[in-house]
């Protein structure tokens, strides 16, 4: 008997109760289906000494990693313009078109959802106004190992420009197969955004050499950092937020699809292929209440799994521990998992896609419906593809216009509307021990 492709955790009760468990346990998600065998905190200790390096020497620490790591010099770092020129130039027509769709239709979400300024008048004389500041750079990182991103290019860089982002620098990794050059469509799609400040540099180092400059090359550190990338690059991002802002720590992707006896079988299993091709470590997860779904996708995934590219790649991550296919009891439990689970994209198909929606809560992207599938959001949605995974759409958003502003509030009072609460304030200060603020009141008062 042929193996399934993909593992099957059989939750409803009675399975639950003949194994001497009482009820499903939302605590028991995390080891059901565990994230893939990947630790940040260790790769943390791996990327410390080169952090470090980078700081301390710069460009050569940059240089040197990249020679050793990718087997390719990728000087000189900063990229010209003329070879951005030249990138736009020789790209594709068709990309072309597909890549400038892309950019009007994350514009046009971006500038829906860019923050609109407040004033409160709280009485006469007494108002409070809030602003939205853009930050003053931001490091856009474009990763390049086992694919090439162009669509990371257009997801980083249009909310940035929406939010009036006075500085925008690109890093992506040296290529071997371009003479050390960041892919060509990368440079392409940053030359159609009109950003001219592209480096050729990857992994942990670039993230170095955003928070910490590259004086070499008059290369200025930033005040942000955004962009997915592998757990070396999460793992760097971690290390230097503080110096940096970050946006996530946006790890390897990963999909819950939550579906009733309803679902397309055929369409989940090219879904679930669809994320599983990214990385070896991709999670690829079905939550739902019919076994007999269940058995359909489990079928259909064989068939699917042989007619595309990366068929050991895809293999290797339904295989692993971090997919699988989870069949609950109740419909209600099946949103509850998907709702512990956290995931980055979530893709819905039932028979009342609202309601379901109604009674989710945490997902990085939500998808509804057979015709939209998570491969839609990476490239031509409107939304974008830079999500928190790993959980932290407990806590964390999508990268997105947002990102690249600061609220900053404005305190506007007169005497007027200072006068009347005066007294209040000093109350407050007495009891905090802080008689000085109190003093700083009452002495706008004094004769």
């Amino acid at each position: 008997m042929t193996a399934a492709p993909i593992r099957l955790v059989d939750l409803r009760k009675e399975t639950l109760l003949a194994q001497g468990q009482s009820a499903f346990s939302l605590a028991q998600t995390n080891t059901l289906v565990p994230r893939a065998g990947i630790d940040v905190a260790i790769a943390l200790q791996s990327v410390l000494p080169l952090i470090q390096d980078v700081a301390t020497r710069g460009l050569d620490a940059v240089v040197e990693v990249t020679i050793a790591r990718d087997g390719v010099d990728p000087n000189p770092v900063r990229v010209t313009q003329d070879e951005i020129d030249h990138a736009v130039a020789q790209l594709d027509p068709t990309l072309k078109l597909a890549i400038l769709e892309s950019i009007e239709r994350v514009r046009k979400v971006s500038q829906a959802n860019l923050p609109k300024p407040t004033s409160v008048k709280l009485a006469e004389g007494a108002t409070v106004h809030q602003r939205w500041q853009p930050v003053d750079s931001v490091g856009l990182y474009v990763p390049g190992g086992k694919a090439v991103y162009p669509s990371s290019v257009v997801m980083n860089v249009v909310p940035a420009q929406v939010a009036n982002v006075p500085r925008l620098a690109i890093a992506s990794p040296a290529q071997k197969d371009f003479g050390g050059r960041p892919h060509p469509a990368v440079l392409a799609t940053a030359g159609l955004l009109g950003v001219t400040e592209v480096y050729s540099m990857g992994g942990p180092a670039a993230i170095a050499a955003f928070a910490h400059g590259l004086p070499q090359i008059d290369m200025a550190p930033v005040a942000l950092v955004t962009g997915p990338g592998n757990i070396y690059v999460t793992a760097a991002k971690r290390a230097l937020r503080g110096l940096i802002g970050i946006d996530s720590e946006a790890g390897t992707t990963e999909i819950l699809v939550l579906a009733d006896a309803t679902a397309d079988p055929t369409l989940i299993a090219y879904d679930l292929v669809s994320q599983a091709e990214h990385d070896e470590a991709a999670a690829s997860v079905l939550v739902t209440n019919s076994l007999g779904l269940a058995k359909r996708v489990i079928d259909a995934l064989p068939g699917v799994i042989a007619a595309t590219h990366h068929i050991e790649r895809v293999a290797t991550a339904l295989a692993g521990q971090q997919s699988a296919i989870v069949v609950t009891d109740t419909w209600d439990e099946a949103v509850a998992f998907s709702n512990e689970y956290a995931t980055e994209h979530l893709e819905i198909h039932s028979r009342d896609n609202q309601a379901t929606l109604a009674a989710i809560t945490n997902a990085g992207a939500i998808f509804m419906g057979e015709y939209s599938p998570v491969s839609l959001g990476d490239y031509m949605a409107g939304s974008s593809h830079v999500l928190p995974t790993g959980q932290q759409a407990k806590f964390g958003s999508g990268l997105g216009v947002h990102s690249f502003v600061r609220a900053q509030q404005v305190i506007d009072y007169s005497r007027v509307g200072l006068l009347p609460i005066s007294a209040l304030v000093q109350q407050f200060a007495v009891a905090e021990g802080l008689p000085a603020h109190g003093d700083a009141i009452a002495a706008r008062f004094k004769a």
